[in-house]
């Protein structure tokens, strides 16, 4: 029989996740007789803990994980993978933002013989700016990196025990969890589902998490902003060309007197912050090679709680 881990990553959850549980309790598990449940507590700062605690008081094959502070969703999910024992694992958010069925669709595909399963937002209903900037991200993703990329894009995705060992062996940093699986080439199916609006607890994904994404995937996955430094310093190389020979046309056969203080402030003021921006650009790259270097753990587990035992079971009941 085939065992399901499902790997929860949580900050600041604890509004839904007893909701969350409940839900998967009705909906998926009497569909899936072998399951483990792997909570992942990633530096909460509010009761989430105890919440999980009491869900693993609830159902025995449930796993708590405590990191030791924030380490983000990459690395909470790689924890989650790290002691889960499931032949395959899927990821779910604990937003309640995503139908808990959406798991079976996806357990039933693995069982097919795909061995990833990727959950694609058929529709979002969420506000238009944050639709927007999605789904301009997404089509980033697809033009620079990798055209395979979801329109919709993908928050959860069902992965194969192998696939599971592959993703740790790369144990990298500062970088995409869903690209990565979906960079492994393994054979891929997809599901569709629509993604609901928020109903409780206040989003964690702030802006600057969000910029931060967009800069871990352009740099890890695509050598498109070494390209676009070589492309602007060639235009600019060609613009200064153009424009030191116009000058000097003039000047030989109308007469007219090199001009200027202003245009050549504006010249210097703008390629001073072209080479800043440049400088940071390298300096990205730069500081992802010292982060590699120094070889520090992507993630560290403060405490784990394991399935409790039919002993332990036993010992409650008696209490």
């Amino acid at each position: 029989m085939s065992k399901l881990s499902i790997i929860i990553p949580v900050y600041y959850n604890e509004d839904t996740l007893m909701d969350l549980y409940l839900d998967m309790k009705e909906k998926i598990f009497p569909s899936i007789p072998d399951y483990e449940i792997v909570m992942v507590d990633d530096g909460s700062g509010d009761n989430s803990w105890g919440v999980m605690n009491e869900i693993r008081e609830m159902d025995e094959r449930v796993k708590l994980v405590k990191l030791s502070r924030n380490f983000g969703e990459h690395s909470a999910l790689l924890a989650g993978f790290s002691v889960c024992t499931g032949d395959c694992a899927v990821t779910k958010q604990a937003d309640l933002q995503e139908d808990s069925t959406l798991i079976l669709e996806m357990f039933e595909s693995w069982k097919q013989g795909n061995k990833v399963v990727l959950a694609i937002r058929r529709s979002r209903d969420e506000n238009f700016i944050k639709v927007f900037f999605a789904n301009r991200y997404y089509s980033m993703v697809r033009r620079f990196v990798n055209k395979e990329m979801p329109s919709g894009g993908c928050d959860c995705y069902l992965i194969d025990r192998r696939v599971i060992e592959v993703i740790e062996r790369l144990d990298e940093k500062n970088s995409s969890l869903t690209l990565q699986v979906m960079w492994s080439g393994f054979k891929t199916d997809k599901v569709y589902f629509d993604r609901k609006d928020r109903e409780k607890g206040k989003s964690r994904w702030t802006l600057s998490k969000k910029l931060r994404l967009v800069m871990d995937t352009m740099i890890s996955f695509s050598n498109a902003p070494i390209k676009f430094m070589i492309v602007v310093g060639t235009i600019f190389d060609i613009c200064a060309l153009g424009f030191f020979i116009s000058v000097l046309v003039e000047y030989f056969t109308k007469g007219v007197p090199v001009a200027g203080w202003a245009s050549l402030v504006s010249i210097v003021l703008c390629s001073s912050g072209l080479i800043l921006m440049m400088l940071g650009i390298l300096g990205e790259y730069l500081w992802r090679v010292l982060d590699a270097a120094r070889n520090r753990p992507v993630f560290i587990i403060d405490e784990v709680l394991k399935e409790r035992s039919a002993g332990e079971e036993t010992q409650k009941k008696e209490e």
